[in-house]
């Protein structure tokens, strides 16, 4: 709608006009639990009060709001219009006096989308749950504000719902909740602290709730005691674990506590896992959500376990970097999304049982990373974003995981105590205020005593990911005469940067491991950089550059590295060492270097012995990658059978009960394609086979069901017999997930019908239902759908929320029918939306459109 995508501009008017003093906002819920109308959207009563000052009376402006009724707005004690303040996105308020109060009256609708506040119906016992999610830009969903983050102001919350029901948000209650006699209460919260709109929360329901406290005292004296709580839906109660979640997010504090010197300042700490989440999480203060899926239904790898470490770590960074001091505008994003993704691993290897997290940040976090710096739509971790639209796009791998590899690379660059120092001053310097950039480099270069200027230009401020690769000339006796680091940069983003990198020297031993004996830590700078300490060291099997992972790079490995590698990658002894030559030999599959049958027989020769199963399940991950959209055509059927032998033999020898077992089975599930494979996998659904140690639960149950119903082995009734086994909301995502699956022309129509041309759908049912679609092993089912997929773009993206929209572009892009032909259709779509367009949704298809073509130079490599 117009003015529904709030620009930078605007933004910076508004700011420049207003102060905002606080928001009182009044939510009925009770609507909730009632029967929906029978037209139009279930909606709830929202009344807001903002008081706020103008530096210029007399002048006009607006409040945001997404509401399908307004019953009445008030300025000042004068009631406006509504017919002629409100255009169903924003509120025109004016003239303005010097100190304003604004009072909103509306119905706004409660979402199926994840966007604003969330309705959920739970099919297991019927109960309703509700909760908010914002960023960037959704709380004018539920009340009338000024929806941009450098507009702070306190905020007072008061729910009106059933009774029965646990209603939380970002404050602690003012007192019990106050029934009314019809089986209705009213609970009142504390006012929070100068907050952005985005970060505020609610969540209501009938929901599990635990709880438990956090003491402390801090060495001036401080005396910590902050109430901790973790909720679910009641469906899931028995599958959560709220004391390894306590246990986490203790030592969380403490850590943060420990470096930061700035106590947590929002009170109490919630942690709601709630249903149908769109993101991992989100850093409300004091009432953090969750995606549930991280209550684990059924047996996981300890990998899973450390992601929702790392997430609960990740939150809680972002209480003091992003809510206690926030970015004025979502170009400086990355000022609270880059420093909580590296504090997060920084956290949960230095304060948690996994101490191995740089590891999977080597290898997990960085691959997204390097993906998005090398896509079109590649930008400088300070964003140019002009609006709300350029803003939900930005949540990407740049800011995220690139901005915390850049982060890590500065601590190797400053040194650590000058960068917590930094952190110490920035916290106490900017406290419930907003930052720009160089608001922060000011401080780390006090504590540094380094120009941050330069650095920051280089790393902050270009796109783009260097390249680095050794160059070794050896003496008569065999021995290192020079190596040198070549740094290369992409030709569109010409930029060499500094590197502090280390170089390691690894050689077979007697036992046949690669072990490093050489290390050389460095400044790599320019073009090419001699390490001079390595001069005169014994002849490598392999030399590791970025050894250790402290910069944000590209490794190539020289000819004799990789030829190592090829024949004994499984033998570096090393566990970060081993996952950054994985990272290594899929970047040059990608980058069409290494033949994608090539990256397959490493698959096979030594991912089943890799010790960290985390790296296991990302190599099986590049795996299928490199089978479906890397594979020639026609190497494709040996690549899978090899792969899927691979996992049957290492499903059979994985230690009995092992998460490596675990990841090997669902490798299978994702593989099989022969007769005895997928024979397999039905006598273990039927108990007939079995397999020592390996439980086959209800979520195993689900894997193993969407490859037999994509392979017309698991049919309509089948699926809904084991609905009737798992009846619950999760059950019904998968049974939607496999139902979509099967091979059938007629599933396809139905499926795409549900998902473009409707909006029946939950957020979740689409995401399964947009998996289930798309199978690598039926391509000539989704033939038809490459012409109607770029007919339906402009329409999809205009009619529907952009978390849906994102979704269905996304996952709808035919990037399976990897053909010359579909490169020309998306570029003639391109060609003629040039004009009509919007940017974030050519963005979308130009990311799309640049991974089919990465994919065609790969399968050229493989032919």
């Amino acid at each position: 709608m117009p003015g529904e995508n709030l620009t930078r501009e605007e933004a910076r008017e508004r700011a420049g006009l207003l102060s905002v003093d606080g928001y009182d906002v009044a939510l009925d819920l009770r609507s909730a639990v009632l029967p929906p109308p029978a037209d139009g959207p279930r909606t709830f009563r929202s009344t807001t009060t903002v008081r706020f000052r103008c530096t210029t009376p007399g002048a006009a402006t607006f409040v945001d709001l997404l509401a399908p009724h307004v019953h009445s707005v008030t300025l000042n004690g004068e009631s406006l219009p509504v017919d002629r303040v409100f255009d169903g996105t924003r509120v025109a308020i004016g003239p303005l006096a010097a100190d304003n109060e604004l009072t909103v009256d509306a119905q706004c609708a409660y979402s199926r989308t994840g966007e604003g506040l969330h309705h959920f119906v739970d099919p297991e016992d019927g109960e309703t749950y509700l909760y908010t999610q914002y960023e960037p830009a959704d709380a004018r969903r539920v009340f009338a504000t000024f929806e941009q983050p450098d507009l702070k102001a306190p905020f007072t919350f008061t729910v009106t719902a059933p009774e029965q029901w646990t209603v939380l948000s970002n404050s602690d209650r003012t007192g019990p909740p106050e029934p009314h006699g019809d089986a209705s209460a009213t609970w009142r919260f504390a006012p929070t602290p100068p907050l952005s709109s985005y970060i505020t929360a609610v969540v209501a329901g009938p929901y599990h709730h635990v709880t438990d406290r956090y003491r402390r005292t801090l060495p001036d004296g401080t005396r910590l005691d902050i109430p901790l709580g973790a909720l679910c839906r009641r469906g899931l109660a028995k599958h959560f674990d709220p004391e390894d979640v306590f246990r986490v997010t203790r030592q969380g504090l403490d850590f943060f506590h420990d470096h930061f010197d700035y106590p947590y300042p929002f009170g109490k700490y919630d942690q709601a896992f709630v249903p149908e989440y769109n993101l991992g999480a989100m850093e409300n203060p004091g009432c953090v959500t969750f995606r549930e899926e991280f209550v684990f239904r059924g047996k996981v790898t300890e990998a899973s376990y450390e992601g929702r470490a790392n997430v609960i770590l990740h939150e809680m960074a972002h209480m003091w970097f992003g809510d206690l001091v926030t970015m004025e505008w979502w170009d400086d994003l990355w000022l609270k999304e880059s420093f909580a993704d590296f504090m997060g691993t920084f956290s949960l290897v230095e304060a948690t049982r996994f101490t191995g997290g740089w590891i999977t940040f080597a290898n997990r976090r960085k691959a997204w990373a390097y993906r998005a710096d090398q896509l079109p739509s590649t930008h400088p971790i300070t964003a140019d974003i002009r609006d709300l639209e350029d803003a939900k796009l930005n949540f990407d791998g740049i800011t995220y995981a690139k901005g915390a590899s850049v982060l890590k690379q500065l601590v190797a660059y400053v040194g650590r105590d000058a960068f917590l120092e930094g952190a110490r001053r920035y916290f106490k310097r900017h406290a419930f205020g907003n930052t720009r950039l160089e608001h922060l480099l000011a401080v780390l270069a006090e504590t540094s005593g380094r120009d941050m200027g330069e650095w920051a230009r280089l790393w902050l401020q270009t796109a783009g990911v260097n390249t680095l690769t050794p160059e070794v000339r050896y003496g008569q006796d065999g021995r290192v005469a020079e190596l040198a680091v070549v740094q290369e940069a992409p030709e569109a983003y010409p930029v060499l940067r500094p590197h502090r990198v280390a170089v390691g020297l690894y050689r077979r031993g007697p036992d046949g491991a690669l072990a490093r004996y050489a290390r050389a830590e460095l400044d790599v700078a320019g073009p090419r950089t001699v390490v001079t300490e390595l001069a005169g060291a014994a002849r490598p099997d392999l030399v590791l550059v970025n050894d250790d992972d402290l910069t944000y790079c590209k490794t190539r490995p020289d000819a004799a590295s990789l030829a190592t590698l090829r024949e004994h990658l499984g033998d570096v002894a090393d566990p970060l060492a081993r996952a950054l030559c994985w990272s290594a030999v899929w970047n040059l599959t990608r980058d069409g270097l290494m033949p994608a049958r090539d990256f397959v027989r490493l698959v096979v020769r030594f991912a089943g012995r890799e010790s960290d199963v985390g790296v296991l399940q990302m190599v099986h991950a590049w795996a299928q990658s490199a089978l479906h959209h890397y594979s020639a055509p026609h190497r494709r059927a040996e690549a899978g059978r090899a792969l899927a032998e691979c996992a049957v033999a290492e499903l059979r020898r994985a230690e009995p009960g092992s998460g490596h077992q675990l990841a090997w089975a669902r490798f299978l599930a994702a593989t099989a394609g022969r007769d005895a494979e997928l024979r397999l996998l039905q006598e273990l659904l039927a108990g007939t086979a079995r397999i020592d140690g390996l439980d086959v639960d209800q979520e195993l149950r689900w894997a193993f069901l969407v490859r037999l119903a994509s392979e017309g082995r698991a049919d309509e009734a089948a699926l809904a017999a084991e609905l009737v086994r798992d009846d619950t909301a999760s059950g019904r995502r998968h049974q939607v997930r496999c139902l979509a699956a099967r091979p059938s022309a007629a599933v396809k129509a139905q499926a795409w019908a549900s998902v473009v041309e409707s909006d029946r759908l939950s957020n979740a049912l689409v995401e399964a239902t947009i998996d289930g679609f798309v199978q690598a092993g039926q391509r000539e089912l989704l033939e038809p759908y490459a012409e109607r997929y770029f007919a339906a773009l402009e329409r999809v993206w205009e009619e529907r929320s952009i978390e849906i929209a994102m979704s269905v572009v996304r996952g709808l892009y035919p990037a399976l029918l990897g053909t010359p032909e579909t490169l020309a259709a998306t570029d003639a779509w391109l060609a003629a939306t040039a004009s009509t367009a919007p940017s974030a949704l050519r963005r979308l298809v130009l990311e799309a459109r640049d991974d089919l073509a990465r994919a065609l130079a790969g399968q050229a490599r493989d032919a």
